[in-house]
């Protein structure tokens, strides 16, 4: 029972997330565009309710490292990686990326955390998603381990190098991580 409590907890975190990301980009700064404008843009320093964004990152990375503990029992690196997704993703709640508006004043050294957190947040989830496809018994579930992870990464990479989709790219990537895990996790709840 504690398990489904925490899936469902992940569940929520992750729904409340994917509603924000699409919903607060109405309220925020003018010429924001959920196709061009990543998610560290709406938590971004000086944006206005940056901190309804950044708590609910930290909401979500809290969540998965919950909800994945008791999944990834036994097997030590992957709850490390978990770990370090956790917490990367959460520090990329706690350091801002640097303002969409240029002419505003900011924090450099801030946003240079923002972007490291956010790099190693996807290389500790892609490191997670391949080590936990190694392991699963299943290989439809194998399969979407390997997948996810290599998606993430591609998506990143993308995102970094299509300025004029990165909004698109980010939102999908965050679909793609928490729908496996969320996914994984059930998965092992129910059999």
């Amino acid at each position: 029972m504690k398990s489904r409590i925490e899936i469902i907890v992940l569940a929520t975190a992750s729904i409340l997330m994917l509603l924000l990301v699409f919903v607060l980009p109405l309220f925020s700064f003018p010429g924001y565009s959920v196709i061009c404008n990543t998610i560290s843009e709406l938590g971004a320093q000086s944006s206005p309710d940056a901190w309804i964004i950044n708590t609910t990152i930290v909401l979500l990375a809290a969540a998965s490292i919950i909800a994945g503990w008791q999944y990834f029992e036994g097997f030590i690196l992957h709850r490390i990686v978990l770990v370090l997704f956790g917490i990367s993703l959460a520090l990329t709640a706690v350091f801002n990326h640097a303002p969409v508006n240029t002419g505003i004043r900011y924090n450099i050294t801030e946003a240079g955390l923002h972007s490291y957190f956010a790099a190693t947040a996807v290389l500790s989830f892609t490191i997670l998603a391949l080590a936990a496809g190694l392991t699963m018994e299943r290989q439809r579930d194998r399969l979407l381990a390997v997948a996810s992870g290599l998606s993430v990464i591609a998506l990143s990479v993308m995102a970094s190098q299509s300025d004029h989709l990165s909004g698109i790219w980010q939102r999908l990537m965050f679909l793609i991580s928490f729908g496996w895990m969320i996914y994984i996790l059930n998965s092992n709840t129910n059999q």
